[in-house]
């Protein structure tokens, strides 16, 4: 039996699993911070004589496009952009995890938090105390003025944990945020960042857009091969019936 049915349905399962990407990425156009998904597969030759000419799909993690966004002014103190390479650590509870994203609150109790997971600091989550003004040095250092203090009685309360890792030792949870093999990783005193700054989303709207119509057309094309495969098989049948 020829394997081209096979080789079909293994191109559009693969299409859907591009589309699936794709849309993923259209939709968090708009978020602060967030990397694109990259999707690769693996093709592979169906072993048997006549069969030469017959590949199945095989897909794999395509990792993620570390491109900076576009960053933007916010003039918001909380606010802060990666400026090139790097990331911002935080904790879940079990491990760090990696955003570009440096929109922080700062929580009931003080604690600094993106996206509700506690920023790290050089020992550990930062906890900030209550304060009149805080600004954020380029090195990521915190610096406020405590509500009971001196109007020119700075202090410095804590320092952003500020990591630099290679791509292609990054990919996502099932949160969308990065992680690596190590559960941490050293700070990095080259990154910087820019207070007052958010970066954007690294996705382009019209390349995504663009990719997903063509997979629509590659997937029509499937299709048609799987009814071309359905009715070669009907032919080879009924000459067999008639035989």
């Amino acid at each position: 039996m020829d394997k081209l049915l096979y080789t079909a349905v293994s191109g559009a399962a693969r299409n859907l699993s591009q589309q699936r990407i794709h849309a993923n990425n259209l939709a968090n156009v708009n978020t602060e911070g967030f990397r694109q998904d990259l999707e690769r597969a693996q093709s592979e030759q169906v072993m048997g004589e006549g069969f030469s000419s017959r590949f199945l799909v095989e897909p794999q993690n395509g990792g993620v496009d570390m491109t900076p966004g576009a960053v933007r002014e916010t003039g918001r103190n909380l606010d802060v952009a990666i400026k090139g390479n790097g990331l911002i650590a935080l904790n879940d509870g079990s491990r760090e995890v990696y955003t570009r994203n440096g929109q922080m609150e700062v929580g009931p109790e003080g604690d600094l938090l993106i996206n509700g997971l506690p920023v790290e600091g050089d020992n550990g989550p930062i906890i900030l105390p209550t304060f009149t003004s805080l600004t954020i040095g380029d090195d990521g250092i915190i610096t406020i003025i405590p509500d009971d203090g001196e109007i020119n009685q700075a202090i410095d309360v804590d320092r952003i944990k500020l990591v630099d890792i290679a791509p292609g030792q990054l990919h996502k949870n099932e949160n969308g945020l990065l992680i690596t093999q190590a559960t941490d990783n050293p700070r990095s005193e080259e990154v910087e960042v820019a207070s007052g700054h958010l970066e954007t989303s690294n996705v382009s709207a019209i390349g995504e857009m663009v990719a997903s119509i063509s997979l629509n057309r590659q997937f029509e094309a499937q299709i048609k091969m799987m009814k071309a495969a359905e009715d070669m098989a009907s032919a080879g049948n009924r000459l067999l019936r008639n035989s």
